[in-house]
């Protein structure tokens, strides 16, 4: 069964070249594009003809099969984005959308996540009602560690106004059976954003903003050392951290 070419779409969507677009420049129908986009191998030819057009390594788009049964380290890493701001909307918005077991999201504030689209809460409700597990964990606005991050980005006591301001958006899923909501105290290294096995990670950089940071996209292949390890820190995270009550 062929799997989403993650890979592709996102260079897709990062440079806005459409499908149609790609199609022409290889010379085959937009349907077979959308075939590769879907996890169809394209023939050799078409292949070196796309990493042509999209000056990419036409071995990052379709990394070769192993022979054995070992997994290559660096084949989890699906993309790169120098900041947070170039990770394209819809790649958010589809990673949440097509979530069916779990949805785990470890950040400070995050506010940038209602407003990049005010309908998140209620997707985030609507996947909770299908069966999805969401859990929210977000720096707890009166713990030293959000206290010690406004100081190292200069910015003061603003960090706490902002996570405040990002639980009234939230505050809806309280109600919801399959939604918790947690408050955290812990030096934050990267803000982690999983939907089943696919998993983006911000790493913090100190005294920057989380919004100017890179951000790496993984996605679960076998015994993924990255993707497990995050997971890993995630989880820790979470059980040390207390139930939010407004």
């Amino acid at each position: 069964m062929d799997t989403v070419n993650l890979r592709l779409q996102s260079v897709l969507l990062q440079r806005g070249i459409r499908p149609e677009t790609l199609a022409d420049v290889c010379e085959v129908d937009p349907k077979t594009v959308s075939r590769w986009i879907g996890g169809r191998v394209p023939h050799p030819k078409h292949r070196r003809s796309v990493a042509r057009h999209l000056h990419i390594e036409e071995e990052f788009l379709w990394p070769p099969i192993p022979e054995a049964t070992a997994v290559p380290r660096n084949v989890e890493l699906v993309a790169t984005y120098p900041n947070r701001a170039e990770v394209p909307r819809d790649i958010w918005m589809s990673l949440l959308r097509n979530a069916s077991e779990q949805i785990d999201i470890l950040v400070f504030s995050g506010t940038f996540i209602v407003q990049s689209n005010p309908l998140v809460v209620k997707m985030l409700a609507e996947q909770a009602e299908k069966g999805t597990m969401v859990r929210l964990c977000f720096g707890d606005p009166n713990g030293q560690a959000v206290d010690a991050r406004g100081h190292e980005e200069g910015i003061g006591d603003t960090p706490s106004a902002k996570i405040r301001a990002s639980l009234s958006y939230y505050r809806p899923l309280l109600s919801q059976e399959r939604c918790q909501l947690r408050l955290h105290d812990t030096t934050l290294y990267s803000s982690l954003f999983r939907y089943d096995g696919n998993l983006m990670v911000n790493p913090h950089i100190w005294g920057q903003p989380a919004s100017a940071n890179p951000v790496f996209q993984l996605e679960r292949v076998n015994n993924s050392a990255w993707f497990d390890s995050y997971s890993d820190s995630f989880e820790a995270i979470w059980t040390r951290a207390q139930p939010w009550i407004p």
